[in-house]
C-alpha cells in the first residue's frame, strides 16, 4: 500500500504550498502577511511554471480574502488560504460564516504575535482566537507534518463538512528547512483525498438553494448543535484518516504525542515545535534520575480530552506551557483546557502554568529543563511568565533631539523657497531604511511645505518599521501607529478628540496639522477606511507614498504595482508575464469622494511638491480631507540603483505613467505637461529602467506593453480633458 515518495529539503511554508499544488485547489484567496506570505509566493512561482491550475486571487485585505474563499467554497470547489496574526483576526468575522454554513476548505496559519505593539515573530496568540469559530484545527510541529496535515485536513474537512485550519509555528516551522518526504506523483495525493461532490452549491441551477438564511431560535440552536455533532464526528474520523494516510506514507499519526511519559512523575505540556526541544531536556534529566516526560497534541479542535488524559493521568505535576496568555484568566487556552479536563476527571494532579516564548522568543533546552524542575519544587508558583526581566524604575527616556514645535516650524510657512528649505526636519536622519529608499525623501519634502504643529500617523509598512525600532524613534513630533486597514479611521478619531477638547476648553487654541502616511500597499487594505474618512471630510491629510508593492513583507504585488511587473506573487515564467491587471488610480478614487483637495507630487519636481504640501495643509485645517500621492522609489525591489532613483521617478512622470496634477474643489489642473516641454517618452522606456519590468522589453511581451501604453494614454487624455473643462 505504501506509495512512492521523494525527499525534499524544504520549509513548512514551502511544503504547505507543495501540498496545495498537488491537491490542485480551484481557488486561493489571500493577502500577504508575514510569516505566511511565502505560501502564496511559492504557489505563484509554481503557477508561472505551469505546475498547477489554482486561481490565485490577491485580495486587498484578509477580510476580503476570507470572503473570496467563502464565495468560492459555496461554488462547490476546493478552496485554500493562508494567513497570520492580525490578518487572521481581521478575517475572523468570516470564519463562523464559513463553518456555520458548512462549507469545507483549508487555511494554513503560520502563527505569529498579535499586535500591539507590532511584532512579526512567532507565538500562539493568533491561533487561540479561532477556538470558538467552529473550524477544525490541526497543529503541526515539523515541516513534514505541515505537508501531511494539509492532505489529511482537507479529507477530514470534506468528510464532516467543516473548514479546517492547519497551524504551525511562524518562523520556526514555517521557515525552518528540514528533510521531508512528499509523494512523487500528484495523483497519489488526489487518489487519497478522493473526489469532492458538494452536497449544496450556489452554482446548482437545477436545485437552487439559499445559503446563509436569516434564522431565529430554535433553528439557530439546532444549527449550532449540528456543528457540534460535526466536531464529534471529526473526532472519530481523524484517527481513521491518519490510519489510511499511514498506510500509503509510512507515517502514522495519533491525535496526541508523548515522549517518555509512561512512568513520568512530572510532565511538560506544550504545543508546536518546542516539543522537540523539550525532548532533549527530558533525556538529560532522565540521566539524572528524574522521571520526567513531555507531551503535546496534534489536534486543538475538536479537543482530544480522553487521549490527553490517558497520557497524563498518572503524573503528579504537569507544567502546562502556553505560548500565549488569556490575560486575567491565570493561564493561556492550552493550560485552561487541560485544567478543565483534569478537573472533570477528578485527577489529583497539580497543574503549574508558564507563559513562554511570546514575540518569538527562542525556547531552549535550558528553558525546558527549568520548567520540568518546577515539578520538584514544593513552593512553585501556580502561574508565572518565563523569561521576563526586571525593568528600571529609575529610567529616564533619552531625548536625542529637540522636538519640532510650532515656533521652530514657522519658517517657510508662507515665505519663499529659501525659507522653505530651511524648515527643520520632523523625521530625523536616524532611520533604518534601505539606501536610496524614497520614503524619508518624500516625507521630508512633504513636511517642508507644512509649517506649525504636526501630528503624524503611520500605517504599518516600511516607513513605520524603519523609523520606530524600540526603544528609539526617528520622529521629532507626536506619532502614532495603527495597522494597514485602519489608519485613516484612527487619525480621524484623534482629530475629532482634538477639536472636542478645544471646544470644551481642555486644550489650547491653535492649529495642528494631522497627517496619515500610507504606503507599501496600505491604500489597498486601508482603502475602505481612507474613503470613509474622505466621505466624512475629516480635517486631515492622507499622504500615500506609492512604492508599487507590499514591500514591507518582501515585495508582493499590490494594486498599485504596474501591470507586467514581476513580484513575489506575480512571477514571470512560461505561463505568466508578471502582474495581470492595471495599476490602481488612487487619486481618481479619492477625487470621486469629492475631497476639497487631491494632488500628485514627485521628488523629481521638488518645488511643485512643497507648494502642494502647503496647499494641502490649508485645506486640511480649514476645509476637510486633503489627499496627496507620490511615487516612492524602492531600489531593493524595483531592482535598480539608488543613485538613479530621481531619474527613474522623472521618467515615470515624463511617460505620463505618473502625471502631476491637482484637483482643487473639483477643478482639475495639470501641474506639468511633458508634451509641451518635449520630454514625453514611451512607457516602455521607463519600465526598462527597472529590473522588475525590464523583461517587458522582450518582443514576446509586446502585447502587454501595448496594453499598458494604451491605458496610460487613455488616463492621460482623460486627465487633459478634465483640465480643459471648466467644470472638471
Amino acid at each position: 500500500m505504501r506509495r512512492e515518495q521523494k525527499m525534499l529539503f524544504e520549509s513548512g511554508n514551502e511544503l504547505a504550498a507543495y501540498a496545495a499544488k498537488q491537491i490542485n485547489y480551484h481557488v486561493m484567496g489571500y493577502y500577504p502577511i508575514t510569516p505566511s506570505t511565502q505560501i502564496a509566493e511559492f504557489l505563484d512561482l509554481m503557477k508561472a511554471d505551469g505546475e498547477h491550475d489554482i486561481s490565485l486571487i490577491a485580495a486587498e485585505g484578509e477580510h476580503s480574502a476570507a470572503g473570496i474563499c467563502y464565495g468560492a467554497s459555496a461554488g462547490g470547489g476546493r478552496v485554500f488560504n493562508a494567513t497570520s496574526a492580525n490578518g487572521l483576526l481581521y478575517a475572523i468575522e468570516q470564519l463562523p460564516v464559513q463553518s456555520g454554513t458548512r462549507f469545507p476548505m483549508v487555511m494554513n496559519v503560520a502563527c505569529r504575535t498579535v499586535s500591539g505593539p507590532l511584532c512579526i515573530k512567532g507565538d500562539h496568540s493568533d491561533i487561540m482566537y479561532t477556538l470558538n469559530t467552529g473550524w477544525l484545527i490541526l497543529f503541526a510541529n515539523t515541516p513534514q507534518e505541515v505537508y501531511d496535515f494539509n492532505l489529511c485536513a482537507l479529507k477530514l474537512a470534506e468528510r464532516v463538512q467543516l473548514p479546517a485550519i492547519v497551524g504551525f509555528d511562524g518562523f520556526f516551522t514555517s521557515h525552518q528547512k528540514r528533510k521531508s518526504h512528499v509523494f512523487a506523483e500528484d495523483e497519489t495525493v488526489r487518489d487519497f483525498i478522493g473526489n469532492y461532490d458538494a452536497q449544496y452549491s450556489a452554482l446548482d441551477l437545477e436545485h437552487p438553494v439559499s445559503i446563509g438564511s436569516y434564522m431565529n431560535e430554535p433553528d439557530v440552536l439546532n444549527n449550532k448543535y449540528q456543528l457540534h455533532m460535526a466536531m464529534e464526528q471529526a473526532m472519530n474520523e481523524l484517527p481513521r484518516i491518519f490510519e489510511e494516510y499511514g498506510e500509503i506514507s509510512g507515517r502514522k499519526y495519533d491525535l496526541v504525542q508523548s515522549y517518555r511519559a509512561e512512568d513520568a512523575e512530572v510532565l511538560l505540556y506544550l504545543l508546536g515545535s518546542a516539543y522537540h526541544t523539550a525532548k532533549v531536556a527530558v533525556d538529560k534529566l532522565r540521566e539524572e534520575g528524574k522521571k520526567v516526560g513531555v507531551f503535546t497534541t496534534k489536534l486543538i479542535r475538536p479537543y482530544p480530552a480522553e487521549e490527553l488524559y490517558q497520557i497524563c493521568k498518572n503524573a503528579k505535576v504537569i507544567i502546562a506551557a502556553d505560548r500565549q496568555d488569556s490575560y486575567g484568566a491565570g493561564g493561556g487556552n492550552m493550560s485552561m483546557e487541560l485544567k478543565a479536563m483534569l478537573q472533570e476527571k477528578q485527577s489529583g494532579c497539580q497543574i503549574l502554568t508558564r507563559i513562554y516564548g511570546l514575540g518569538g522568543r527562542d525556547f531552549y533546552e535550558s528553558d525546558a529543563r527549568q520548567m520540568l524542575l518546577l515539578g520538584y519544587e514544593t513552593d512553585a508558583k501556580r502561574f508565572d511568565y518565563v523569561g521576563i526581566y526586571a525593568g528600571n524604575n529609575a529610567y529616564e527616556p533619552t531625548e536625542y533631539f529637540a522636538p519640532i514645535t510650532k515656533e521652530r516650524a514657522e519658517r517657510g510657512a508662507g515665505g519663499g523657497l529659501s525659507e522653505t528649505t530651511a524648515m527643520p526636519k520632523r523625521l530625523s536622519p536616524g532611520h533604518g531604511a534601505c539606501p536610496g529608499c524614497g520614503i524619508p525623501v518624500n516625507i521630508n519634502l512633504l513636511l517642508k511645505g507644512i509649517g506649525g504643529n504636526v501630528v503624524l500617523l503611520f500605517q504599518t509598512g516600511c516607513g513605520m518599521v524603519v523609523t520606530t525600532a524600540y526603544p528609539k524613534t526617528s520622529f521629532r513630533v507626536p506619532y502614532i501607529h495603527n495597522l494597514f486597514q485602519n489608519g485613516a479611521a484612527t487619525l480621524s478619531g484623534l482629530v475629532e478628540m482634538f477639536h472636542q477638547r478645544q471646544a470644551r476648553g481642555e486644550y489650547p487654541q491653535g492649529e495642528i496639522t494631522f497627517i496619515m502616511v500610507s504606503g507599501d500597499g496600505g491604500m489597498d487594505i486601508g482603502l475602505s477606511a481612507a474613503l470613509g474618512t474622505a466621505i466624512r471630510n475629516d480635517r486631515l491629510i492622507i499622504f500615500e507614498y506609492d512604492n508599487g508593492g507590499y514591500m514591507n513583507t518582501g515585495y508582493q504585488l499590490s494594486y498599485s504595482t504596474p501591470k507586467g511587473a514581476k513580484s513575489a506573487t506575480s512571477h514571470v515564467g512560461k505561463e505568466q508575464y508578471g502582474k495581470k491587471f492595471f495599476h490602481k488610480d488612487s487619486p481618481m478614487l479619492m477625487a470621486a469622494a469629492n475631497l476639497p483637495y487631491v494632488a500628485t507630487v514627485a521628488e523629481s519636481n521638488p518645488i511643485d511638491f512643497i507648494k502642494k504640501a502647503a496647499k494641502a495643509k490649508e485645506y486640511a485645517n480649514h476645509c476637510g480631507t486633503a489627499y496627496i500621492k507620490t511615487l516612492s522609489a524602492c531600489p531593493l525591489n524595483w531592482n535598480d540603483k539608488p543613485n538613479t532613483e530621481r531619474a527613474v521617478i522623472a521618467a515615470a512622470v515624463d511617460s505620463c505613467y505618473f502625471p502631476l496634477f491637482e484637483i482643487e474643489n473639483g477643478i482639475t489642473a495639470l501641474s506639468y505637461n511633458p508634451e509641451k516641454s518635449g520630454k514625453k517618452m514611451a512607457v516602455l522606456d521607463w519600465l526598462a529602467m527597472m529590473g522588475r519590468t525590464k523583461h517587458l522589453t522582450d518582443e514576446k511581451y509586446k502585447s502587454v506593453v501595448e496594453e499598458v501604453q494604451l491605458e496610460v494614454d487613455r488616463r492621460w487624455e482623460r486627465l487633459k480633458a478634465r483640465a480643459e473643462h471648466p467644470l472638471l
